[in-house]
């Protein structure tokens, strides 16, 4: 959890030669340092230590990289402790810089895996029958069960709580909102009991929150959410989202269900692009998270109760102001997408998602059946309903052109409808200022945008987090030359034992859109992917060289004569020798397997 920017600052601060000269002895040459490689044995030095750019390089060995790298490769340590050790030394006070609400989250994260491993356990064990009672009763395989991590939370009143006690993070549990202080007396609670508890997790897999259903017990909610922290907002999650991301991309389409049954019954049969809100409300958010997943439409199948419609005027004002391309299918009356699911099975949701009708469509004859032909009392009692639809469009091309549709159904003029329509937009919220006027506090500064990461590099990481085993086939640590540091904390997450969707959990957004990109260009497995990390790497290692060259020959083409050279000059034009020596090396050791076999290419 070390803020990229401060990792940063290490890489700027530290001095390099002083540090590699404990280790190897150096000579000034030129502008940069020279001595025997430290990673293997030699007799002519080739190891170069460059303090302005921050780097070391080896044409012997080929190794390279920056202090980190150095002290991870030399001393055996790993990217995070390396990192530790270097800002100690340089007085950097690591713990300080970072965000208090970024440890929060570490906590609430432990709490979280550790009350979902909890749950499931339980769910399994003699006093979780009644709850796979109930399981089974709404079709649920055991193989789907395991997939989506249900558990149990037993009646108990402390299970939980004493698990925290005994782990020393009844604080962070409290955080998460999963124990509760009693109201009398010491001790705490368990928040979830005598309940089903589903985990609702971010989409690279983690659980963040979680659902409970009540079961066997009559006191409380039917359904009962954990309650929003740093780490779950519920306006930006879609639970199921994890389990249908690779759908969602493979179809660009998702399917919204409001109940987390729902979403487990059409998985279960095969419709796996479906998702569920874990709230009322469509928001700006879950938006949001449908496009990072390339959904370019949504399909709502609801219920074709009173409910259903209902929640189609609920859900459409977003999706209008959205922008967004969408379709209406209904369920037959009385139906749960789960039971069609079940008895019509994936044939039949499919027949059903194909016979969805647009929204905007659905709505207006849903609101008005006899369109133009209806009575000005109908008509007027369907422009109330639609009233809150409308506020929520803001000024522009599709809020013109819903009244103009809205017209041509009515039978009335545009304009006449928008008058009848016309509701404030809410304004646009000014940007704080950075001090208030008053002499209060200044308005927190606006983090830098992040720097998206160079996309080989990506590749490289894609390739890595895929197949861990490629790592060990890096025979030019590539890994070292990576050159963003979020590509770089995302491995360091991968390769630590915590994982790849603990690895992405924890990168920025712009570091998890390139890798999921990456991924889609790479082969899935095998050889094939094998062959493409090994010409990613060869792709990386040429530009890497063809940069230096290309200084260099900056650098030496202005010498006058050959009796002219500088010792510096000197130095240069040895190193292009080496340089193109060590290219052949490249070109020749990661040869294609095939003509056919390419690098996925990005343009930079």
């Amino acid at each position: 959890m070390i803020p990229e920017h401060k990792i940063q600052e290490v890489l700027e601060r530290v001095d390099l030669v002083g540090l590699i000269s404990r280790h190897v002895e150096l000579k000034k040459a030129g502008r940069e340092w020279k001595g025997r490689c430290p990673f293997h044995q030699e007799k002519t030095p080739s190891f170069y230590v460059v303090p302005e750019k921050h780097f070391y390089f080896c044409h012997g060995c080929r190794a390279s990289g920056d202090a980190v790298s150095f002290v991870q490769r030399y001393l055996g340590k790993t990217f995070l402790d390396a990192v530790r050790d270097l800002a100690r030394e340089l007085g950097i006070d690591l713990e300080a810089q970072q965000d208090p609400g970024m440890r929060e989250r570490q906590q609430l994260k432990e709490a979280t895996d550790l009350a979902a491993e909890h749950f499931r356990s339980t769910l399994w064990q003699d006093e979780g029958r009644s709850a796979r009672a109930y399981i089974a009763s709404r079709g649920v395989s055991e193989e789907t069960a395991q997939s989506f991590g249900l558990g149990w939370a037993p009646n108990a009143w402390s299970t939980l709580a004493e698990r925290f006690q005994k782990t020393g993070m009844l604080d962070w549990a409290m955080k998460a909102g999963l124990v509760l202080k009693r109201n009398t007396g010491d001790g705490c609670y368990d928040f979830f009991r005598s309940r089903l508890m589903v985990p609702i997790r971010a989409p690279e897999g983690r659980p963040i929150a979680f659902g409970g259903r009540l079961v066997g017990a009559e006191e409380g909610p039917k359904y009962l959410n954990s309650r929003e922290s740093r780490l779950f907002n519920k306006s930006d999650t879609l639970f199921g989202m994890d389990q249908a991301r690779d759908e969602v991309r493979k179809r660009k389409a998702a399917v919204l269900v409001e109940g987390y049954f729902d979403c487990i019954g059409l998985h279960q049969v095969g419709v796996r692009h479906a998702v569920a809100l874990c709230s009322t409300n469509l928001t700006p958010g879950h938006m949001q998270v449908l496009k990072r997943g390339e959904a370019r439409e949504l399909v709502l199948l609801l219920d074709g109760d009173s409910a259903g419609i209902a929640a189609v005027e609920r859900l459409a004002g977003p999706l209008l102001a959205a922008g967004a391309t969408a379709r209406v299918a209904l369920l037959p009356q009385g139906d749960d997408p789960d039971v069609f699911a079940r008895r019509e099975g994936a044939e039949g949701v499919e027949r059903l998602l194909e016979s969805a009708q647009p929204l905007t469509a659905y709505l207006f004859a849903s609101l008005l059946p006899q369109g133009k032909g209806a009575s000005f009392e109908e008509k007027m009692a369907a422009l109330e309903r639609l009233k809150p639809v409308a506020a929520q469009v803001p000024v522009g091309l599709v809020r013109s052109s819903l009244f103009s549709a809205l017209a041509e159904h009515f039978g009335w003029r545009s304009a006449d409808v928008e008058a009848a329509l016309r509701s404030k937009v809410p304004p646009t919220p000014k940007p704080a200022a950075s001090a208030s006027h008053d002499g209060g506090p200044a308005a927190p500064a606006r983090p830098l945008p992040e720097k998206p990461p160079p996309p080989m590099e990506a590749l490289y990481v894609a390739s890595v987090l895929r197949e861990p085993r490629l790592l060990g086939r890096d025979v030019f640590r590539v890994c070292d030359e990576l050159s963003h540091m979020g590509l770089r904390m995302a491995l360091a997450h991968a390769t630590s034992g915590q994982g790849t969707q603990d690895a992405l959990f924890e990168a920025g957004e712009s570091v998890k859109r390139a890798i999921e990109t990456s991924w889609r260009q790479l082969p899935s497995e095998g050889q094939e992917l094998e062959h493409a990390f090994f010409a990613i790497c060869r792709e990386i290692m040429v530009r890497r060289i063809d940069e230096r060259l290309t200084y260099i020959k900056r650098a030496t083409e202005q010498t006058p004569g050959a009796f002219d050279l500088t010792e510096e000059t000197r130095q240069l034009l040895s190193e292009r020798v080496e340089l193109l020596a060590l290219k052949k090396r490249v070109l020749e050791e990661l040869k294609p397997a095939s003509p056919g076999t390419k690098a996925p290419m990005q343009p930079v």
